[in-house]
């Protein structure tokens, strides 16, 4: 039997049952031995025990050589644990620094002030470094030697799970000794407790758009920080605070480790571990720092599988019970006839850059092609489908900004479901920088289906987004990207195509608004019109101050162009020299405003008449009383003239019918009393008896539709908006002219007179587009009619056929009695004799 020490068992044995704490005493060991194994300790147990325990083989254990490794192990965790030369540096030769002013009220301000998400921290930390790198780039310009010691300028993140910490490093600027003191201290050295007050009390927050604030958000997510940075010229510093009111500096006892740049390590706390998580820390910078000009590469591991020699003893020893775990491990790969491989699963890391799209929208328009503006849409939005169009520009004055504004090529299926909660998904970036994509006074609400890009330099960085809303400059860059939109969206209409920049001033846009210009339809334009149509009609209702612009985006259907749609300039290029209004009817569908009775007298006069088939368009059209100095009229409305014929042949005509109808006018006046207002003759209607129409500025019948179904739970609520109607009949009309005959000659008792006034009007109240009132008379007039039409005396129903059933012949079907069918002989002779 081997021998071995008391001591070397004692190692074996801790290990075995997995005791890792080095600052066990002997006699802890040396009971641990004797309750385990008793006061003889049996050593080949205790050493096949320890095999065993390890999954190895008894017959090829070697105690010395594992005994070795386990003592390398412990040694490694007590180094682990010891404190570095770092922490003895900082500890023994650190100068300490009192932050003064009141920092717990400061980072009380800014937790629960400036940021609303925790993980702001990391744009903050990239920002700071962005600029570092921008700074020693710039003097690179002037000094080339200033690059020598890192030439490769670039961002590295390394995440640590088990030591729970996040490094961040730069080849930046780096900072010396003054530098971290003052730099680092900026915020809460700059002032006195007036500083913090002004920021309580919500004073302008741009005031702390410093280096010093966003360093500090890193106290959301980390206990403790530490800075080394190293500056050209300089020794490396490093600095450290766990933000309890002081912070120390001192010089790195591990010499230049950094070259030039800063490194930024956060000790995480425990409610902020997913930092520490690859994948976390991939999305983050995708999305707040995904176009920043430096390269940002993270450090990830994964596992591959390799080939690796199989050793001589496992050869020849073959398959044993020890060796069985590792055959579901490995599988052996006979490369030739003398060497033998197996498969293994080892970890890699590898540094990948994540940042790989490019922030187009600074570079000139002239130098992107349409392929790469339709990529990056794709890639920052994470659409499929092209854009329609988009519009790429740079706004100078008051502010300068730099954006990109595209159309998307479909529309989200809840567009309008979600009208007044969806904002617009246009993604605001201070210096490359994402603010946020959630401001919701950009656009206007009625341009919410706009996707895009906007960076300025001029905004406050270290601010919320609710901080940044109410910014003066935000409402100066709302108003250019309004005007943007809708000149992107003039140019689509025009000219099918917008990528081009916009050279003209604001003041010249103005002056092209006086202009009349002929719209030109085209292919793209009527694919945006048909997707986002509503969203210029809703513009049209919203939005006085762009109403002008808006309305001439427009476009409708029209008697004359059938299923292609027109604008309002195109229709008044189509119009008569005499034409004075410009016409439009509003209803429910293409195929009843087509066949409406409105719409006849307009098609024999060659006239033109826009149909209004959304439930919006008459919203909108009611916000435009006239355009290019012509009127909107409504056809189905009181009011209506046509401007072609003499008007003293006009005035003549309808003096003689008002005279010739006065009778019938007056009677159903009073028979429908309560139903309509007035009853006229009228000048519109062709081959209709009659028709309903509404006051001029009153509610047409296709509003009252709409009316009704808005208002189905307050029924009280609809009956006070209901429009007064007027009645007019047509004096050509073969009904009318006879109603008026034998009312004339017979007065209203005449056969007839009273059930054909009554659909008289209820067949005008059904054309013109009206939901009938008294459904229940309504049929039953019909009915009469149809008792009329079949010369029935009365509706009365005739008596229940009785049915005899044989119950030996039920396959042979139900036989009728005779006699039990009605007489019909009499209705029979009744109408041989009418024909």
């Amino acid at each position: 039997m081997r021998r071995i020490t008391k001591l070397g068992l004692m190692l074996g044995v801790l290990a075995m049952i997995c005791w890792t704490s080095v600052t066990a005493q002997n006699t802890e060991v040396e009971e641990i031995l004797d309750r385990e194994y008793g006061a003889d300790m049996d050593e080949d147990k205790i050493m096949a025990d320890i095999a065993k325990t390890n999954g190895i083989d008894p017959e090829k254990f070697n105690y010395e050589e594992w005994l070795a490794q386990q003592k390398e192990e412990i040694d490694e965790k007590d180094r682990a644990a010891a404190p570095s030369e770092l922490d003895l540096a900082l500890e023994a030769e650190g100068e300490k620094f009192e932050f003064q002013a009141e920092v717990s009220r400061l980072m009380d301000i800014i937790i629960n002030s400036l940021y609303k998400t925790k993980e702001i921290f990391l744009r903050e930390l990239i920002s700071n470094a962005s600029d570092a790198l921008d700074k020693i780039r710039f003097m690179a310009i002037g000094d080339a030697s200033a690059l020598e010691t890192k030439p490769d300028l670039e961002l590295r993140i390394q995440a640590n799970k088990d030591k729970n910490t996040l490094v961040i490093r730069d080849t930046g600027v780096g900072m010396d000794r003054n530098d971290m003191v003052n730099n680092l201290g900026t915020v809460a050295k700059s002032g006195t407790a007036n500083f913090v007050d002004a920021l309580a009390e919500g004073q302008d927050l741009s005031l702390i758009g410093q280096f010093g604030v966003g360093f500090y958000s890193i106290y959301l997510v980390a206990d403790k920080v530490r800075v080394a940075s190293k500056k050209n010229g300089a020794e490396q510093y490093v600095w450290e605070s766990t933000a309890d009111g002081v912070f120390t500096v001192v010089k790195d006892p591990r010499g230049d480790t950094l070259g030039r740049g800063t490194e930024i390590t956060l000790y995480l706390k425990d409610g902020a571990k997913e930092f520490a998580k690859t994948d976390v820390l991939e999305g983050l910078v995708k999305r707040y720092s995904e176009f920043i000009s430096f390269p940002i590469y993270l450090e990830k591991s994964y596992k591959e599988e390799v080939e690796v020699p199989v050793e001589e003893e496992e050869v020849e020893s073959g398959t044993t019970e020890g060796d069985e775990d590792e055959e579901e491990e490995y599988e052996e790969v006979e490369v030739s006839d003398d060497v033998k491989t197996k498969k293994e699963t080892i970890t890699k890391t590898v540094w990948e850059r994540v940042n790989t799209n490019v922030a187009i929208w600074s570079r000139p328009s002239s130098e992107i092609t349409d392929e790469e503006y339709s990529n990056f849409y794709n890639a920052f939005t994470k659409d499929t489908v092209a854009p329609q169009s988009w519009i790429h520009f740079k706004a100078e004055g008051e502010m300068e900004f730099k954006s990109i504004l595209y159309i998307p090529g479909e529309a989200p299926s809840d567009l309008y479901d979600t009208y007044y909660t969806k904002t617009a998904q246009l993604r605001l970036y201070v210096k490359k920088v994402l603010i946020s994509d959630e401001f919701e006074e950009l656009l206007p609400r009625y341009m919410n289906f706009i996707r895009g890009v906007v960076d300025s330099d001029d905004l406050p960085l270290n601010v919320s987004r609710e901080t940044l809303q109410q910014h003066k400059l935000l409402k100066v860059m709302a108003k250019k990207l309004t005007r943007k939109v809708l000149e992107m969206l003039r140019r689509l209409a025009s000219k099918g195509h917008t990528s081009e920049p916009d050279e003209a001033e604001e003041e010249e846009e103005d002056e092209e608004e006086g202009e009349t210009k002929k719209v030109v339809d085209n292919e793209k334009y009527i694919k945006f019109w048909e997707t986002f149509g509503k969203s210029i009609k809703l513009g049209v209702v919203e939005d006085m101050v762009n109403r002008a612009k808006l309305v001439k985006l427009l476009r409708f259907r029209s008697s004359l162009e059938g299923n292609n749609w027109t604008s309002l300039e195109g229709y008044l290029s189509r119009a008569k020299d005499w034409q004075k209004s410009i016409y439009y009817l509003a209803g429910e569908s293409m195929e009843a405003v087509q066949k409406s009775p409105f719409v006849e007298k307009f098609k024999s006069k060659g006239l033109e008449v826009l149909f209004l088939v959304d439930s919006i368009d008459e919203y909108c059209i009611q916000q435009i009383p006239e355009f290019e100095g012509k009127k909107l009229q409504s056809i189905s409305k009181e009011g209506l003239k046509f401007g072609d014929e003499d008007e003293k042949t006009v005035k003549s005509r309808e003096k003689h019918y008002k005279e010739a109808f006065a009778s019938l006018v007056e009677y159903l006046k009073i028979l429908f009393k309560g139903k309509i207002k007035e009853v006229a003759i009228s000048h519109r209607i062709e081959s209709a008896p009659s028709v309903i129409v509404t006051g001029r500025y009153g509610h047409s019948a296709n509003m009252e539709r709409i009316m009704r179904t808005q208002s189905i739970n307050d029924p009280a609520k609809y009956n006070a908006l209901l429009a007064q109607k007027t009645m007019e009949i047509n004096p050509r009309h073969p009904i009318v002219v006879e109603l008026n005959r034998r009312l004339q000659e017979h007065g209203d008792d005449a056969d007839g007179v009273l059930d054909t006034a009554w659909l008289l009007y209820d067949t005008a109240l059904l054309e013109s587009g009206f939901t009938h009132d008294d459904v229940p008379k309504f049929t039953s007039r019909v009915l009469n009619a149809m008792r009329s039409g079949l010369h029935l005396p009365n509706l009365d129903l005739h008596d229940e056929a009785e049915i005899a059933v044989e119950e030996d012949d039920e396959d042979e079907g139900e036989i009728i009695p005779e006699g039990t069918m009605p007489d019909l002989s009499q209705y029979t002779a009744s109408v041989s004799d009418e024909l």
